[in-house]
């Protein structure tokens, strides 16, 4: 989920009619465009294509390019986004409303396509609502939109090619129950190349849209009478979610009712589902160290357990998306579990500084401002510490009451990461799944072998938005309530801010019961959510088979947004290509005991003029064309930006049950600084250690354009103290508070991942 669910209780009744005295009018239509019409009217995609020449001249410009960086291939680098959000996703919808900072309305699917196809003038992109807010209306109007839009495109060179999937977005309480989100892939968009419903996870998510706590007080009416219609559709929506017939337990999935409601409860029976349907599917991984939803300790160790993994339909992972990167490990914990089963709180390092901590030391500013003794304050501290530690889930900062982000400081942030997910959990980073192996009575261990892939995961349609830094209110997933006077109605009570008493949370879902998933810290996170990714694909052919066959064989690679070209090959393995070369690319396994050498060729994205072509603008309506771009597109000019360095990471998976994983991630093993002022950057490297380690490998690149103002580049813009110890943020905030002229940006390098390569020890 992306926000909190606006349900009310009747509490706030006496605040409403006071809010209604107020000239509710201008707060609500103020800094706002205004185009609330009906978020469920059937939209038709814009009836026109890009010209051919333009899609000619993409692959012209890039075999111009590969042929200069020396490289000969058989693949076509394709750019998509394979995560992408409508209207249709119910915390979409609440982003949308009115009252909400820089809302401008709804975005159906026919947005995804001419976004698409128009403003970011991608190569492909998967439309991925989540499937805890499907109906079977919402179901067939995806798929329509879907075919609509591949219906336009022309069969040779086609300008787009648009997919269709659904994301399974579970949720624990506990780091055991805890799998995280999910996106669910289709090859085909034929009727009867997909399922008839999707599958939802089971458990928290849905709980918290389709009941009582997915509906907005019907008092919004009067408070903004001039939306009211808007309201009430999200109010219809709920009920029509409601109202859908749960599929029955035990019976196969095609032999359902066609409209009920599907869910899972973990991988495993997702993936029974799908094997049941038959088609051809993929299941990607995505926001996994995103510790807004996921609990602290959370790891990919137990995922590996109870037929939870498939290596088959599991071949990629999300690394970066707008929610920023998962893709480093850290051995720093955010609770220390004891052999009893209990848990102490770890104190500060240079590079962390645990939540649990942090809760002691509010508690004790409270206390010693009150005048109290020190010995008193400190042994609240520590109470706080251990309330905080015990609770485990991310309703833990609700265990000091009345705070605001500030009192938090950086606190449980990937201090040294580049743009790191919020509250980030290390144990579900990519590195350390790649690192970790599962050692059972199998004479294979299991692993993950992922390929990598970027997104948006945009809940406006916005699909690959990243090619310029603006617009941070309406391209970034960034909300927030529009006035001062709007948060003191919405807001949930929190306790008193001058209390130097922590709580314990007995029961986690009597507080989500009370407050929703304002038990999230939503605020804090507004400062982690930047402009999306990108999926790059080699294809063999500019089709829907070249993309699905480039993405299941790996040949892929994600960036920050950029459209950098990115080649990453081995160049002496045992196997020949059609060439006569000895070279594999990225996501290639191979196996040899001779010491590998890899090569790496990367080219800077295209630097981009202020606007958009006409030839691409004028084939819109002009309204939909300003809302859908405010007035910005992709538009490549002819200079590219320099490439400023390639780093290698090795990465050695465990050789036996329980083998310490530190030493394990060599997250800068090499690093090669390019020649200055140059857009291409060409590394080759061999690891001198591989024979004589006589151990499996795997090694990918990672690629650092120079740096550029980056939205939210520096999340929470912490100020530190001589000794290294925080002493205040700077959030940019996703409400009233930060203006929406402002995109809060800090100087960062656009980033490209490529796949890695596995070599195993023969």
């Amino acid at each position: 989920m992306k926000i909190s669910l606006l349900n009310y209780s009747k509490t706030t009744f006496p605040r409403f009619m006071v809010a209604l005295t107020l000239m509710s009018s201008l707060v609500f239509t103020a800094g706002c465009s205004d185009d609330f019409s009906d978020p469920f009217a059937k939209q038709a995609v814009t009836q026109a294509i890009l010209p051919a020449a333009m899609v000619k001249a993409r692959i012209e410009n890039q075999k111009v390019q590969s042929q200069q960086a020396g490289i000969s291939s058989d693949t076509t680098i394709l750019f998509g986004d394979t995560h992408v959000h409508t209207t249709y996703s119910f915390d979409a919808f609440t982003g949308s409303l009115p009252f909400m900072h820089g809302a401008d309305g709804a975005y159906p699917p026919a947005s995804a396509c001419d976004y698409a196809r128009f403003v970011s003038q991608l190569d492909f992109y998967f439309l991925t609502d989540h499937a805890e807010s499907y109906t079977p209306k919402i179901w067939r109007d995806q798929v329509a939109s879907i075919q609509e839009c591949a219906a336009l495109t022309q069969k040779t060179n086609p300008d787009l090619i648009p997919f269709i999937g659904f994301e399974w977005t579970q949720v624990g309480f506990s780091a055991q129950d805890h799998y995280g989100h999910h996106n669910v892939l289709f090859k085909d968009i034929e009727s009867d190349k997909i399922p008839s419903r999707p599958i939802a996870a089971a458990g928290v998510s849905t709980q918290g849209l389709r009941g009582p706590k997915g509906r907005i007080n019907k008092m919004i009416y009067l408070l903004d009478p001039t939306h009211a219609n808007y309201y009430a559709s999200l109010n219809n929506f709920n009920s029509e979610m409601q109202s859908t017939e749960n599929c029955k337990k035990g019976i196969h999935s095609k032999q359902q009712t066609k409209e009920c409601f599907d869910t899972a409860a973990t991988p495993k029976e997702l993936y029974k589902k799908l094997d049941q349907w038959g088609f051809d599917t993929l299941v990607i991984p995505h926001g996994t160290t995103w510790g807004s939803y996921t609990p602290p300790g959370a790891s990919w160790s137990h995922q590996f357990e109870n037929n939870n993994h498939n290596a088959d339909k599991g071949r990629l992972i999300e690394i970066y998306s707008g929610h920023g990167t998962s893709e480093k490990y850290r051995n720093w914990q955010a609770r220390i579990e004891n052999a009893d089963g209990t848990f102490t709180c770890p104190p500060p390092r240079s590079d962390y500084l645990p939540a649990c901590w942090q809760a002691g030391e509010i508690i004790k500013k409270r206390c010693l401002d009150q005048g109290k003794a020190i010995e008193d304050c400190e042994s609240r501290a520590t109470l706080a510490r251990q309330h905080h530690v015990n609770e485990g889930t991310v309703a833990a900062w609700w265990t000091v009451p009345g705070t605001v982000e500030d009192d938090w400081l950086d606190a449980a942030q990937a201090r040294d990461v580049l743009m790191p997910a919020f509250n980030y959990r290390p144990k579900k980073s990519v590195q350390y799944g790649l690192a970790l192996k599962h050692f059972d009575d199998t004479k294979e261990p299991l692993r993950n072998s992922w390929g990598f892939i970027g997104s948006t995961d945009t809940h406006s349609a916005r699909a690959g938005h990243g090619f310029k830094q603006v617009h941070r209110k309406n391209d970034t997933d960034t909300k927030g309530i529009r006035s001062e006077w709007l948060k003191k109605i919405f807001s949930k009570d929190r306790g008193d801010a001058q209390s130097a008493n922590s709580v314990a949370i007995d029961n986690t879902q009597v507080l989500l019961d009370k407050v929703g998933f304002a038990i999230m810290e939503n605020e804090r996170r507004s400062s982690f959510l930047t402009l999306g990714g990108l999926a790059a694909v080699h294809a063999k052919e500019r089709s829907r088979d070249g993309i699905w066959d480039a993405m299941k064989r790996k040949e892929v690679y994600g960036t920050t947004g950029h459209r950098m070209l990115l080649w990453f090959n081995l160049i002496n393995s045992n196997e020949v290509n059609k060439r006569g070369q000895r070279n594999m690319p990225m996501g290639s396994l191979v196996e040899q005991t001779h010491n590998p050498k890899f090569s790496v060729t990367a080219v800077g994205s295209f630097k981009q003029i202020d606007g958009c072509p006409d030839a691409v603008f004028n084939l819109m309506d002009k309204k939909r064309a300003d809302k859908l771009s405010n007035g910005e597109c992709y538009y490549p000019s002819d200079k590219r930006y320099h490439i400023e360095r390639i780093e290698i990471t090795r990465i050695r998976p465990q050789q036996f049950k329980d083998e310490n994983v530190d030493p394990l991630i060599e997250d800068k093993w090499k690093v090669y600084t390019c020649p200055k002022n140059s857009s291409t950057c060409v590394f080759e490297f061999e690891d001198t250690d591989f024979k004589k380690g006589e151990r499996d490998a795997l090694y990918y690149a990672r690629i650092f354009e120079q740096p550029i103002a980056t939205i939210n580049g520096g999340n929470l813009r912490t100020s530190f103290d001589k000794k290294g110890n925080p002493v205040s943020v700077n959030p940019c905030h996703g409400d009233y508070r930060v203006p929406l002229e402002d995109e809060c940006t800090v100087m960062a390098p656009q980033r490209a991942w490529s796949s890695p390569i596995f070599v195993n020890y023969k």
